[in-house]
């Protein structure tokens, strides 16, 4: 639920571990096989935003900058960079990087790649509002650009961290089926794309010439295994060796598994709740307890959205919602991350005073809401829903219809991301009906699921 000021509003509880698991079978073939929740859409780094893509992406392409497990930065194919003024950022590029065909990779890639990522067609969802504030691209020397912003961008940094380098030989002319086919799919990363097969399994091959250190993996096998128990059994068989977003009712039974080991890092995914601010009039699915209208969008009244936020029990949601396994966060990242502030805790929950700002703006018995959510995309999405929902019923509302969460970059609970190896082995936003734009949400739960497979040993929220 967005308020004017942070503190008051996030709700952030999950900490799911993401599970990996490496056999001794994948260190006799030297191949790795990861089993993933999430299906990789397409190979191109540009096309959509989604957790899948950017998990292999990371492997075939760099970027300038990259995330270490702590979501710091750290060079990429930048090596330094400095701010010469307030909109003016000097890059100086890797030496003596070449691209998966051989050839070198220079300033003018960078410059292509910042042509296309915001323009690739059909794309529902791509890279654009990463690049949003750079107005040019001033190469210097084949090593050094000079990026000019449009007004004064602290973040240029992280966002820099998520667009994927392509290179103008390769990507000139090609469009988002050729890298899906593999011609156009030439990066400089640690792994070379060998196939691709959409809705089944990606393979790739290691690139004996990256510029970093030296891969242990010959090669390495995305599988998609949609549903959590058949991932769960395909590692207990041994059929694949690493596999993330297990149910957090296996966590328990994984724990005690003997080849099996867990571990847990916090992540940076979020979920939010975010009302519909984009009309000021009637918000479809939101009716008074009768059923009519509410000619009034009730969520520009920043005393329902603190109503609704102090209605949550973030309490109950990391111990009922999630088993334990989620910690409560009042602020976008996690602790250890960097801008993370120790003193913006979560926001304590006061039915009673919400009932209060509820009666204050108008709505003594509340009103009805519908909220929607995935089911079984996430771990437990519609049992949170579900839970807030049922929450919101002491504030007088009345919630109808399914009740959800969106992730992606949503923020409802703080998971841990969960790994499992074997021994010797290293490997929503509950939202009213409506549209919702125009908004920043406030955090709720930090939803920590495992971003990537792990070729590389780095991995990023």
């Amino acid at each position: 639920m967005p308020i004017t000021t942070r503190r008051a509003l996030g709700i952030s509880a999950l900490s799911a571990p993401a599970i990996f698991a490496t056999h001794d079978t994948a260190a006799q073939t030297n191949t790795l096989t990861i089993a993933i929740g999430g299906s990789i859409t397409s190979i191109d780094p540009h096309f959509f935003n989604a957790a899948p893509n950017n998990m292999l992406k990371q492997h075939i392409f760099d970027m300038l900058v990259v995330r270490d497990e702590r979501a710091r930065i750290q060079p990429g194919l930048a090596t330094e960079w400095r701010v010469v003024n307030e909109n003016l950022w000097e890059f100086k590029l890797r030496p003596n990087v070449q691209w998966h065909d051989g050839r070198p990779f220079t300033a003018d890639d960078v410059a292509f790649t910042f042509e296309r990522a915001p323009n690739v067609p059909g794309s529902p969802g791509g890279f654009g509002s990463f690049l949003r504030t750079i107005a040019r691209l001033e190469i210097v020397d084949p090593l050094t650009i000079r990026i000019h912003t449009s007004r004064p961008t602290p973040t240029l940094l992280p966002d820099l961290g998520s667009v994927a380098i392509i290179s103008r030989h390769a990507g000139t002319g090609a469009a988002t089926e050729d890298y899906n086919s593999g011609r156009a799919a030439i990066g400089t990363g640690a792994y070379r794309l060998a196939s691709h097969r959409a809705g089944d399994r990606t393979e790739l091959v290691r690139n004996e010439n990256w510029w970093g250190p030296a891969q242990p993996w010959a090669r390495v096998s995305y599988r998609f295994i949609a549903n959590d128990s058949a991932r769960t059994a395909a590692l207990l068989a041994g059929d694949v060796d690493v596999i993330d977003q297990i149910s957090l009712t296996d966590v328990p039974r994984m724990r005690r598994e003997p080849r099996v080991t867990v571990s847990e890092i916090p992540s940076v995914r979020m979920v939010y709740i975010q009302p519909d601010f984009s009309r000021t009039g009637a918000v479809p699915g939101v009716t008074d307890n009768a059923g009519q209208p509410i000619n009034a969008n009730p969520y520009q009244d920043v005393r329902v959205r603190r109503a609704l936020n102090m209605l949550i029990n973030r309490g109950a949601l990391v111990q009922a919602g999630m088993d334990g396994l989620a910690t409560a966060a009042g602020q976008w990242l996690p602790n250890g991350v960097w801008s993370f502030d120790p003193e913006t805790g979560p926001p304590a929950f006061d039915a009673d005073g919400a009932r209060r700002l509820l009666a204050e703006a108008g709505f003594p018995q509340g009103f009805r809401v519908t909220l929607s959510t995935p089911n079984d995309r996430f771990p437990n999405d519609a049992r949170l829903a579900q839970a807030v929902a049922q929450m919101w019923t002491r504030g007088g509302l009345r919630p109808f219809g399914a009740a959800g969460f969106r992730h992606g970059d949503d923020q409802l609970g703080q998971h841990h991301r969960r790994r499992a190896e074997l021994p010797g082995q290293h490997p929503a936003d509950l939202q009213p009906a409506g549209a919702h734009r125009r908004v920043q949400p406030a955090p709720l739960l930090e939803h920590r699921i495992r971003r990537d497979g792990g070729p590389r040993g780095r991995h990023h929220g």
